[in-house]
């Protein structure tokens, strides 16, 4: 009888530790994980930043925002910022005449506020031009800040098994940013769907992968640009891409394959037509830009199959004067495909 017991007591023990390695062994989709490095998680981060080029006539930088209230000086007129309306006040005083300096002097102390939400108090122009001699290099491309997901969300992390390690619940814009930011580009992360994220109209809109999710930030692009009276710049596209030759800074098809076109340099025509030069060998090609229902997009074709790869019909999602983003979603196996041109 005890020898019974033992059995049944051992039988009990493995079935449980069983179950719990059952309820542990939860393996991550691969089409709906990202990481920290990934273009989902670049748009999430400038979702979630604290916005710092709203008020870039203020302090030319997108690095920072200056908290307010705030005093300045320009061109000898003392002007009184106490809230966002006021800095048109700013950008008057500067286009009033022609022949002064346009220098924006704040009256000390002020206090700052970066885009991971920490602040810092400045006590005069030096501590200022300390932190902007410290802050990256702005790439142009800003806060979107138009939209809002509605907290809370909650996020998986996976182990290098495939399996759930941790979770952890997000509740703000702060917290999501800081969380990517501090997160190990290595490490696989995926939000448990749906969400509700609000778009630039004010209405709520539920979003079940990440595909849906990538597709709705990057469409809110436009409009939040919209919002902050101008966008990313005011020059077309056709303009920034027939000045100056370009390198290819990022390509990515299933994975990252940057370094397949290392050495390239293209130049972009005005009469639609490409030269992509590599050492001696020179490559001719053509180039379009086209509006489809809606969508902006640039038909890129090259002659001979060395630039078969980036030969697609791409979308456009966002540009600056120096540097272009553009997306393909593959119609075969639905893949998608990130290529970006940045000035030399």
């Amino acid at each position: 009888m005890k020898k019974y017991s033992t059995i049944l007591i051992s039988f009990m023990l493995i079935s449980i530790i069983g179950c719990q390695k059952e309820e542990e062994t939860i393996i991550q989709d691969d089409t709906q994980t990202f990481t920290s490095s990934s273009t989902l998680s670049g748009l999430l981060l400038r979702t979630s930043q604290f916005p710092t080029a709203f008020d870039n006539v203020l302090d030319n930088s997108s690095c920072f925002s200056v908290q307010l209230p705030v005093t300045v000086i320009v061109n000898n007129q003392q002007i009184l910022v106490s809230n966002q309306s006021d800095y048109q006040l700013v950008q008057n005083a500067i286009n009033q005449f022609s022949n002064d300096d346009d220098i924006v002097n704040f009256v000390y102390p002020i206090t700052i506020v970066y885009q991971n939400f920490q602040t810092q108090v400045l006590q005069n122009s030096n501590d200022l031009d300390d932190v902007l001699d410290e802050c990256d290099e702005d790439d142009g491309f800003d806060e979107i800040d138009c939209i809002n997901i509605n907290y809370p969300i909650v996020i998986n992390i996976y182990d290098s098994n495939n399996q759930i390690a941790n979770t952890i619940t997000i509740t703000s814009n702060s917290m999501l940013f800081n969380f990517l930011s501090n997160t190990n580009s290595s490490t696989l992360l995926a939000v448990v769907f749906p969400i509700s994220v609000t778009n630039s109209n004010g209405q709520n809109v539920v979003i079940n992968n990440n595909s849906e999710l990538e597709n709705f930030i990057e469409d809110s692009i436009s409009d939040c640009d919209d919002d902050s009276n101008g966008g990313s710049n005011n020059t077309t596209l056709t303009e920034i891409f027939t000045s100056g030759t370009w390198y290819i800074s990022y390509f990515f098809d299933d994975v990252d394959e940057t370094n397949y076109f290392n050495g390239y340099n293209f130049t972009f025509n005005s009469n639609g037509t490409s030269l992509a030069v590599k050492n001696s060998n020179n490559i001719n090609g053509t180039w379009n830009i086209y509006n489809d229902s809606g969508t902006e997009k640039i038909v890129l074709s090259f002659d001979g199959s060395l630039l078969d790869e980036i030969e697609d019909d791409w979308r456009i999602i966002e540009y600056t004067p120096t540097l272009v983003k553009l997306k393909h979603v593959s119609g075969g196996n639905g893949g998608t495909d990130y290529l970006t041109f940045t000035k030399n």
